[in-house]
């Protein structure tokens, strides 16, 4: 099972790292943590956070969730039919597999990940 992605801030990646979980604004506004897949993260990358230079991509075993994990539409306009995963309570860190730098290009955009990113 290929694993899923999140992205934040380095600044919250170490937080989550102090206090054992991820707590994204999303779980408070929307119910749940945005996830993608590496082949869909480049979509909120760009409509959410186009030229930011401070992210970190963190690598999922979802496996180790401890929380429901729905698959549901994103925003209309993503492609037609395409789902992304949403984490129905914080990410623990111990679900997280690696943390990664996500830097967007030089005209501030992201672009789709490669099978080797």
């Amino acid at each position: 099972m290929a694993p899923l992605v999140h992205l934040c801030s380095a600044d919250e990646w170490r937080l989550a790292q102090d206090r054992g979980e991820h707590r994204p604004d999303s779980l408070d506004a929307d119910g749940f943590v945005h996830l993608s897949t590496p082949e869909q993260v480049h979509l909120p990358a760009n409509r959410l956070f186009a030229g930011r230079t401070d992210l970190v991509l963190l690598h999922i075993d979802r496996t180790r969730l401890s929380a429901p994990l729905r698959w549901e539409p994103g925003v209309p306009t993503d492609p037609a039919g395409m789902v992304f995963p949403h984490l129905y309570g914080p990410l623990p860190v111990a679900a997280v597999i690696s943390a990664t730098p996500y830097r967007p290009g030089a005209d501030g955009g992201f672009a789709p990940l490669t099978s080797s990113t």
